[in-house]
């Protein structure tokens, strides 16, 4: 025997075409149940206003598909060589917005090839683990996020008066807006402060100054 031919069946022997309809069955059915797992979990954690259903149901499933591809890629050569051939131009164009879904993504699509690979235990025992992370985070409470002060005045001389009044009710702020008129001025404030409600009335007692709004930061919350 040549050494082409042991490597021709080496590599061959890496290949299980004896599957049974049982053992697929078996794959596919763990892959749904981890896949319905996950689906459940989403629903625990989402934390969006549009819970978006189709994006739910589509972990379980894509579970069960990604599982279906590594039995049959571990099954056949000649098949393998094809599928890695067509998924390579296969492009999905769909943008992920929220880190978290990509999150739950992932996860269903290795769970898919776990169980492919008839990993049961593996899958099983990763997709705890990774619950008791998510859930643990989940639970971990945010830092308290900026808040946005809007002062209109007409002076455009307060910003000195205003800093004194920042530096006495807030533990930090940064003007991040001034917008300046024949009329008057216009800021913006990014402030930090347990004291709202003074804020406020210090602000509005400053001369001059015609409304003061305080309202919540919508961006990244910054610790």
């Amino acid at each position: 025997m040549s050494i082409q031919d042991i490597l021709k069946k080496s590599f061959l022997s890496q290949f299980n075409s004896d599957l049974s309809t049982t053992e697929v069955l078996i794959t596919l059915l763990v892959a749904a149940v981890i896949g319905t797992y996950i689906f459940v979990i989403y629903r625990l954690v989402c934390r969006k206003a549009f819970y978006s259903k189709s994006f739910a149901i589509s972990l379980p499933v894509i579970a069960m598909i990604t599982a279906s591809i590594i039995v049959t890629i571990q099954s056949n050569a000649v098949i393998s060589l094809g599928m890695v051939g067509a998924l390579s131009i296969v492009r999905f164009r769909t943008a992920v917005k929220d880190p978290m879904d990509l999150a739950f993504l992932f996860w269903s699509i290795s769970i898919g090839i776990i169980c492919g690979a008839s990993l049961h235990e593996l899958a099983i025992e990763a997709s705890i683990l990774i619950t008791v992370v998510m859930l643990a985070l989940h639970f971990v409470p945010n830092a308290k996020p900026s808040l946005l002060l809007l002062v209109n005045a007409t002076d455009r001389g307060i910003q000195g008066e205003l800093e004194s009044v920042l530096k006495a009710t807030t533990t930090s702020y940064k003007i991040k807006s001034r917008n300046a008129s024949a009329s008057g001025v216009d800021m913006i404030v990014e402030v930090k402060t347990n004291k709202e409600e003074a804020l406020v009335e210090q602000v509005l007692s400053i001369s001059h100054v015609e409304r003061a709004t305080l309202m919540n930061h919508d961006g990244e919350v910054t610790c």
